[in-house]
């Protein structure tokens, strides 16, 4: 008499392994993990740190890279930094936000696309070297979907409050990385113990290190610094983290219509940026 094969899969909630046929998750309590509606390649991209790392990476690259195509460099001048730093035009139209984006040309989605612009190689960076220190932890103590949610929307209330302040032209992920800062701060906050504490202290330093750097180097945005905290606690608060709650249909609900929103942003970007490159071509 043979038995039944017992497949296993790694949970798509809290990533443990699991069999493909239990009715709920023995760890984190999601329902019917094995069904396809939650247990397919899309799903378990997003729900891979290192997945969601590598991906947001890449789309900030191929966005600064299209940024250089498009730039008009004159040849042989200002050298490698230069060369490798998209002028103001391309940025402008790749989707830079700020009052002169917004009010002068209506551009409202640029507060989504003007988080994976960036003026320079030093810029984009470190940048992502400083979401590959945080995305993870957010992953983890937030879940994938509301570290989506809050990548996304801190950047945005991020550039709000920029844009209210009166900063007229700006890019940069630094506004979305302060809003996982600003989660992150919440958790360690809210949590306590020796962890949360140590959570708390250590991201408190990036705070610190983020006012004294906007202090001591010219243009950079300290209200989108400012908003994208701010927005990543409130965020924090509102979405709760997975010691208190797992994550449910509705945060997946909520960080699809982010993915949508900012796809939605950067096309309309790339056809901005196409339409200019074509119309700099023909003069």
């Amino acid at each position: 008499m043979t038995t039944p094969e017992r497949r296993s899969i790694l949970c798509p909630n809290c990533g443990r392994l699991i069999s493909r046929d239990e009715p709920a998750c023995p760890w984190c309590g999601t329902s019917r993990p094995g069904s396809w509606l939650k247990n397919n390649p899309l799903t378990r991209s997003v729900g891979s740190a290192d997945r969601l790392v590598t991906m947001i990476i890449t789309v900030n690259m191929v966005m600064y890279l299209v940024s250089l195509l498009i730039s008009n460099h004159s040849p042989g001048h200002g050298g490698l930094f230069s060369a490798l730093s998209p002028d103001q035009g391309s940025l402008l139209a790749l989707g830079a936000t700020g009052v002169v984006p917004i009010d002068r040309y209506g551009r409202f989605w640029s507060l989504l696309s003007a988080n994976y612009l960036h003026g320079g190689p030093l810029h984009i960076f470190f940048n992502m070297m400083a979401l590959r220190q945080l995305l993870p932890l957010v992953v983890q103590e937030y879940g994938a979907w509301r570290m989506l949610t809050i990548y996304t929307i801190g950047g945005v209330c991020g550039y709000v409050l920029s844009y209210l302040a009166g900063v007229g032209y700006t890019i940069g992920a630094s506004a979305a990385l302060c809003g996982l800062i600003g989660s992150l701060l919440y958790y360690g906050k809210s949590r306590g113990g020796v962890y949360g504490q140590a959570v708390f202290k250590e991201v408190w330093g990036w705070v610190v290190g983020l006012f004294f750097f906007g202090l001591i180097v010219p243009g950079i945005n300290n209200w989108g610094h400012g908003g994208g905290v701010v927005g990543g606690i409130v965020l924090g608060f509102l979405l709760d983290y997975r010691e208190r709650r797992t994550e449910n249909l509705f945060h997946k609900f909520l960080a699809g219509g982010c993915i949508l929103a900012t796809a939605a942003a950067l096309a309309l970007g790339l056809l901005s940026a196409f339409v200019t490159f074509a119309g700099r071509s023909l003069h």
